[in-house]
C-alpha cells in the first residue's frame, strides 16, 4: 500500500482489482468516497480547481508504461511514436527516455521533437504532400528516414540530396489493397485515398525502380500503413503477407531487398467498457511468425520491423475534464451543455466516436439516466457523447471526466469562437504539472493584426 499526500487530500492507493466501468481508465485511476477519482495520485476535482476547465490530464506513468508494453513486445523492431496523436515537448522526451523514436509528418512537428532532444535518426518523415519547409527541415536535422509517399517527391528528394552531399535514406508508401479501420475517413489500406503508392496498378513498383536509379537516395526499405482503430490482427498479417511478396518481386527485377518493413500503426483502443482493443503482445507474436514464415518461403532475409503507434500510447492515459454550464430538458432529451466542446474534440462530429463522460468530485445517489453532452459551440454537430448514463440530478457547476482522451484531442483541436485551447498537465506520484498553458485571448489576437 502506498500513501500520496496532496496539498489537501490523501490519496490511500491498494491495488484492487478494477471495476468495469474504469476499465478504460489510467491504470493509475483509483475512487475516492468523495465520488471523486484520483489519477496518477491527483484527485481530479483539485485538478480542475487548479488549471481551470477545460483541461486535460496526461498520466505520465500511463504513457511510459505503454511504451514499455511495445518496447517488450517488439524487442527487435524499431517503435516510432505517432506524434500526430498528440505532441508536447515533455511528450517528445518520455517516448524517447523509454527508447521510442517518433514518427513526425510536418517541419512543427520535427523543429519541436529536435527542441526535446530526440535524436534525428530515429525520427522518420510522413506525409502525402510534403511543403518544401517540411524537406529543409528534415535535411537541415538529419532524419533517419524520409517516406516516399508520391512519384513528384523522388525528383525533388534526389535534387534536395544531391546539392546538400548527402545520400538520404528513403522509404516508398505502398498501398497494399487491404481494408482495415473503424471509419471509413480513417482507411488508408485501399487504393481510393490519397496516401502512398498502389501495388495494384504497379505506381508503387514504378516508383521503387525510379528510387534505385537515383545514386544520392537509397531504398532503405517499404512502408504501409492500413488505417485507425484496428482491433484486430488479421489485416497486420495480410500486409506481412503482400509486403513481403513485393520485396521478393523487387530482388527479381532488381536483385536488392530493401532491409526494412514498416507495418504503420493505427492500432485500436477502448473508448468505452466493454469495447475491443488490439492485443498488442498477440500482434507482435504473430506478425513475427508471419514475418519470419513468409520470407522463409519467399528465401528472403527477415527484413527489419518498424511499428509507429500513436493512439494506443496516447489516448488511454489522457483524461478530460470539463465543467458543467447548463442542463436543458426537452420532451425527447436531456442535454448537458459543457465549457468545452468540438473546439478541443472533433473526433465525435468527424467520425462519430462514442465516450463514457462520469461524474465525479461528489456523490450522487439519483439514479442514472440517458443524457447527451453537448458542447459550447454554435453548431448542432457540437455532441461530445450521446445517450451516455449520467445521475438524474446532473446540474451546472457539476465535473464531467472524459477518458481515453490523450490523442487526436487537442493535435485537432481548434480556435472556434475564439475558445481557446485548453491546457494540458502531466501527473504522476500525486504531483501534476504544467505542461502546455492555455491559449489566451490575447494569443489569438496578437496574429491579428489588420486595421
Amino acid at each position: 500500500m502506498t500513501t500520496v499526500d496532496l496539498p489537501s487530500t490523501t490519496v490511500t492507493a491498494t491495488a484492487p482489482t478494477r471495476s468495469a466501468a474504469l476499465s478504460v481508465w489510467p491504470s493509475s485511476t483509483v475512487p475516492l468516497p468523495s465520488g471523486d477519482l484520483a489519477v496518477g495520485g491527483v484527485p481530479l476535482s483539485e485538478a480542475a480547481e487548479r488549471f481551470g476547465t477545460p483541461v486535460y490530464l496526461l498520466d505520465e506513468g500511463e504513457v511510459r508504461a505503454r511504451c514499455r508494453t511495445y518496447a517488450q513486445a517488439f524487442p527487435d523492431a524499431d517503435i516510432r511514436y505517432a506524434a500526430k496523436a498528440f505532441l508536447c515537448r515533455a511528450m517528445a522526451r518520455w517516448v524517447a527516455e523509454e527508447g521510442l523514436g517518433l514518427d513526425v509528418c510536418s517541419a512543427g512537428e520535427l523543429e519541436l521533437a529536435a527542441a526535446a532532444g530526440v535524436p534525428p535518426e530515429r525520427v522518420v518523415l510522413h506525409g502525402n504532400a510534403k511543403s518544401p519547409h517540411d524537406l529543409e527541415a528534415a535535411l537541415r536535422l538529419g532524419v533517419g528516414r524520409i517516406v516516399i509517399d508520391s512519384p513528384s517527391e523522388i525528383a525533388r528528394l534526389a535534387a534536395a540530396a544531391g546539392s546538400a552531399r548527402t545520400r538520404l535514406k528513403v522509404m516508398v508508401r505502398v498501398v497494399p489493397g487491404i481494408t482495415a479501420g473503424a471509419h471509413e475517413k480513417i482507411r488508408t489500406g485501399t487504393a481510393d485515398q490519397k496516401f502512398g503508392l498502389s501495388v495494384a496498378d504497379g505506381s508503387a513498383q514504378h516508383a521503387i525502380a525510379r528510387v534505385l536509379a537515383q545514386p544520392d537516395l537509397e531504398l532503405a526499405g517499404l512502408h504501409c500503413h492500413l488505417g485507425s482503430q484496428i482491433t484486430s490482427s488479421k489485416p497486420y498479417l495480410a500486409a506481412v503477407r503482400r509486403m513481403v511478396g513485393l520485396m521478393a518481386r523487387i530482388r527479381g527485377t532488381h536483385g536488392v531487398v530493401p532491409p526494412e518493413l514498416d507495418l504503420g500503426g493505427g492500432h485500436g483502443i477502448a473508448y468505452r467498457p466493454g469495447e475491443p482493443a488490439l492485443d498488442v503482445p498477440a500482434l507482435a507474436r504473430k506478425v513475427r511468425a508471419a514475418l519470419i514464415e513468409s520470407c522463409a518461403a519467399a528465401g528472403l532475409t527477415v527484413p527489419r520491423l518498424v511499428i509507429e503507434p500513436g493512439r494506443a500510447i496516447a489516448g488511454p492515459a489522457g483524461v478530460a475534464l470539463y465543467r458543467v454550464l447548463a442542463v436543458k430538458r426537452t420532451e425527447s432529451r436531456t442535454f448537458v451543455a459543457v465549457d468545452g466542446g468540438m473546439s478541443d474534440n472533433p473526433r465525435p462530429a468527424l467520425y462519430g466516436v462514442r465516450y463514457a463522460p462520469r461524474l465525479v468530485g461528489r456523490l450522487s445517489r439519483a439514479e442514472p439516466a440517458p443524457v447527451t453532452v453537448v458542447g459550447r459551440h454554435c453548431e448542432a454537430g457540437d455532441v461530445l457523447a450521446s445517450g451516455v448514463p449520467l445521475p438524474g440530478d446532473v446540474r451546472p457547476g457539476d465535473l464531467l471526466a472524459v477518458p481515453v482522451a490523450g490523442a487526436y484531442h487537442l493535435s485537432m483541436a481548434s480556435a472556434y469562437n475564439l475558445v481557446g485551447r485548453p491546457p494540458v498537465a502531466a501527473v504522476r506520484g500525486g504531483e501534476a504539472r504544467l505542461l502546455v498553458r492555455r491559449e489566451t485571448l490575447a494569443d489569438m489576437s496578437s496574429r491579428d493584426i489588420g486595421r
